[in-house]
């Protein structure tokens, strides 16, 4: 059966959901399809229990909490989940555009927002921990509790990698981090705050191999030509995503670094088409779920537009309505 709707938008995390709410605002229909099985992308997936320090209005605030008050604001627009499901193909006619899914539901909408994040992504693998997936061995942390009492060796140097590493700390036995650099990626406020707590630092440094009894028991890490053994009981690799635009490559956007590029309003090269969020490209782009929030109205105000021609690009604030 075709679900038909205003406004189709391809990506289920921050940036779809506040869209899709946004949407609801203009008065459009709305329907939201991600590859994913549930709503909050890439922070449901990966970070439902991390500090979010960059939205407005919360000093800071678990991603698990910030995406439970989206869904509950997108649920104003009673937005169509199409959950699961990617968006594969799309055409253009008159007056709208027609998308396919990989489960063979046919969409019809009057205009499309891509807000697909980094697209799908799969975790950076670590090279000494084969066959240990699952036996002790995570890319993600979704919860801490299962951490409690280990000692936990993280691999990475990134805001993930130090963030779990704070996180962690008064729950595990010990956390150790190793590094293949002196230098890190992450931010210099989490790098001090892990330098200041009783994290292990291990740094010019990489795991060279994994030992257990059918579950991890301790890591070796080297050194230049020194090893030394660490006990462990989980092993968290935190080494970044290979991501991928998947199908959206073929559409014919321009694509610069698999990443959209948009104009002022949003649009991108293919009419009706908008995206909004990190994968926008454009002069000066930051990617931060803040930045992603105004791109979002941004792009649905035009979106109204490119649906209505009647409508007005400013719809008022919604403290007047």
């Amino acid at each position: 059966m075709t679900v038909d709707t205003d406004l189709l938008i391809v990506g289920a995390g921050p940036t779809g959901l506040f869209a899709a709410y946004y949407a609801g605002f203009r008065g459009l229909r709305v329907a939201v399809v991600d590859s994913l099985p549930e709503l909050g992308g890439q922070i449901t997936a990966m970070y439902p229990e991390k500090q979010i320090l960059d939205v407005a209005g919360f000093p800071s605030i678990k991603g698990r909490d910030l995406v439970e008050g989206l869904v509950a604001q997108a649920a104003t627009a009673d937005p169509t989940y199409l959950l699961g499901r990617t968006a594969t193909s799309l055409t253009h006619d008159e007056d709208g555009v027609s998308v396919h899914l990989d489960d063979d539901t046919p969409v019809r909408a009057r205009a499309v927002l891509v807000t697909a994040g980094i697209g799908k992504f799969s975790p950076r693998p670590l090279p000494a921990g084969e066959g240990w997936l699952g036996r002790g061995l995570e890319f993600f942390v979704p919860s801490f509790a299962p951490y409690a009492g280990k000692d936990v060796v993280i691999v990475g140097g990134g805001d993930s990698a130090f963030d779990w590493a704070l996180h962690l700390e008064p729950v595990a036995r010990s956390v150790t981090l190793v590094h293949r650099r002196e230098a890190f990626r992450a931010h210099e406020r989490t790098v001090q705050q892990v330098r200041d707590s009783s994290v292990r630092l291990v740094t010019s440094a990489e795991i060279s191999s994994i030992s257990g009894n059918g579950t991890v028991e301790s890591v070796e890490v080297r050194v230049g030509e020194e090893t030394t053994s660490y006990p462990a009981q989980a092993v968290v690799a935190a080494l970044g995503f290979i991501a991928d635009l998947g199908p959206l490559q073929q559409w014919g956007l321009e694509v610069h670094k698999r990443h959209l590029v948009v104009d002022p309003a949003m649009r991108t090269n293919l009419p009706r088409v908008f995206a909004a969020g990190d994968i926008t490209e454009y002069a000066g782009k930051v990617r931060l779920i803040a930045v992603g929030f105004g791109e979002a109205a941004t792009a649905v105000n035009n979106a109204a537009v490119a649906i209505d021609p009647a409508a007005k690009v400013f719809p008022g604030h919604s403290s007047e309505a």
